[in-house]
């Protein structure tokens, strides 16, 4: 029982480490500009391909889990895991090394843009320590917390999947070419 206290107490640790860091570095990453670097103009719709993978991982995780299949559950969201790192470093290469693109769109649909767009950026920082929560409790073994975590990570995660493809999809007639 106190190695597995001491287990949570460690995951804990690591687990507010890393969101903190990974917003502050990203920050601060987003802000340098790689000095006469090629733009990496290429990437963005590979990450909003990568978010929309997720997206559908991410339902399939649960249908599996669901049908009692918790091998492929686990190694479904290790995936999803794996993939959000994956889009992570490329978001971060593609602004080091390419100026913001603007919304060209007026009126409304501006609005609706910046809406997804805000709402997207702010759950994605809050997902962090959701899903690193929700996959020690089951890394863990405690299932029945992970039950109760992954009610509330799931929506926020599948959200910040699916609006960043829409995101992409409503910005991407404005990218330089």
């Amino acid at each position: 029982m106190e190695h597995d206290l001491a287990k949570e107490k460690r995951f804990k640790r690591w687990i507010t480490i890393i969101s903190i860091a990974i917003p502050v570095v990203v920050a601060l990453l987003f802000g340098y500009k790689i000095p006469n670097a090629k733009p990496l103009s290429f990437l963005p719709p590979i990450y909003a391909s990568i978010n929309g993978l997720t997206a559908i991982l991410l339902v399939w995780a649960v249908i599996a889990i669901k049908n009692g299949k918790r091998d492929l559950h686990q190694k479904l969201m290790t995936t999803c895991i794996v993939l959000s790192a994956l889009f992570l470093v490329m978001y971060v290469a593609y602004h080091m090394t390419s100026d913001s693109t603007k919304f060209g769109g007026d009126g409304a649909i501006q609005y609706l843009y910046f809406f997804i767009l805000i709402t997207h950026i702010a759950l994605s920082i809050a997902v962090i320590p959701l899903v690193l929560v929700t996959y020690s409790k089951g890394y863990l073994g405690d299932f029945q917390s992970h039950r109760k975590w992954a009610k509330f990570t799931f929506p926020i995660w599948l959200y910040v999947a699916v609006t960043g493809v829409v995101v992409y999809i409503m910005i991407s007639p404005y990218y330089a070419h």
